[in-house]
């Protein structure tokens, strides 16, 4: 039976309109405090965080320059390759130059090896400090400009093999710093979030009555872990396909992707958000049902409408490109009947006061 309290449940915290400015801005006050100080502890973060996300980015252009330089090695033997040369490739992340090397200093290179592979190890230390034939740099400005007499045979054209390296340009002297206050501001909004939802739930929980607060203490801890599962679903499981997919058409007009990490880091912050926001759907599903907006069975008849608005959402929260929204759109959907489930099999906490009751 509903209860009919005699005190007012609210008789500690009542407050004038103007009181409840005090202390908004107050409250505020402590969370931009609180932000600061994460900020600070960010920038001590940031080198770390930017190095971490550029990990998938690395192993996307990695992918993408091996495939790239293997067909252009088929293309250049006419699609005849030696055997195990493709996975000698892929072990060692090598790529290839060729160069062309005139007969006489193949003769002469050779004749070098022999004489090295004959003496002992001692002649060998003592033969090291000698003058070794080659560039020197004394000797250098008097053949600049000289004409070097025609070879005795055409040039012989090998294969030279060099570690492949990845590597991520910037365009100005000034985009490294931003990019520097940029990551060391997001690192520090994801420390000091803890503080800034306390602070706010202060205020809030103020406004509350007891049995809405436990709505609460349910719905944020269920709430962070779904908006860390989206933006976990982003990075680890979105970023290499949606890479290989744009680096597609790259290979497909034969250009060389050379990225600009602020381009990057843009991209980096933006799907996760965007995945993290999205994942909330089966709270927003269930906190619409207790409120009395949208009941269970609408839910369930128009599942398919629902879909439908899943995928064209998901065009909005991913970049443009097919893949990332169907990444997103595919597991929306998944959630969505997982939000019927929620309004269909949670328990209900009901109004432990009479209906209509006013405490004041």
């Amino acid at each position: 039976m509903a209860k009919r309290p005699a005190d007012d449940l609210f008789a500690d915290s009542t407050m004038t309109f103007g009181e409840h400015l005090e202390e908004l801005r107050v409250i505020l006050f402590r969370a931009l405090i609180g932000l600061f100080a994460g900020f600070l502890i960010g920038l001590l973060l940031a080198n770390y965080v930017v190095r971490w996300i550029e990990v998938p980015l690395q192993k996307a252009l990695l992918k993408y320059n091996l495939a790239f330089d293997m067909q252009r090695l088929k293309e250049s033997t006419e699609g005849e390759l030696p055997a195990g040369i493709e996975a000698f490739m892929k072990r060692h992340a090598l790529t290839y130059e060729d160069v062309y090397i005139e007969p006489d200093e193949v003769q002469r290179l050779s004749g070098l090896m022999a004489e090295w592979s004959e003496t002992s190890p001692g002649q060998r230390e003592a033969t090291e400090g000698e003058a070794q034939p080659g560039f020197h740099e004394e000797t250098a400005d008097q053949t600049v400009g000289a004409i070097l007499p025609p070879p005795r045979s055409l040039p012989l054209r090998t294969r030279l093999w060099k570690p492949l390296r990845t590597r991520i340009t910037s365009l100005s002297a000034h985009e490294a710093f931003m990019i520097w206050l940029k990551a060391g501001f997001v690192s520090g909004l994801v420390v000091a979030s803890p503080w800034i939802f306390w602070q706010i739930w202060i205020f809030v929980g103020a406004g509350l009555y007891p049995h809405e607060k436990r709505y609460v203490y349910v719905f944020l801890p269920l709430s962070i872990f779904l908006f860390l599962l989206g933006a976990a679903t982003a990075f680890f499981f979105v970023f290499e396909p949606v890479l290989d997919f744009l680096f597609s058409f790259n290979a497909a007009m034969n250009i060389y992707p050379d990225l600009r990490i602020s381009e990057w880091i843009s991209f980096v912050l933006f799907l996760p958000l965007g995945f993290g926001i999205a994942f909330q759907l089966p709270l927003v599903m269930l906190f619409l049902n207790r409120i009395g907006i949208v009941s269970l069975d609408l839910y369930v008849q128009k599942w398919r409408i629902a879909i439908l608005v899943i995928f064209v959402l998901s065009m909005f929260l991913t970049p443009a490109d097919p893949i990332s929204m169907l990444l997103m759109a595919c597991p929306l959907t998944v959630l969505y009947f997982l939000g019927i489930a929620l309004c269909r099999w949670m328990p209900k906490w009901r109004n432990p006061f009479e209906e209509g009751y006013d405490p004041a």
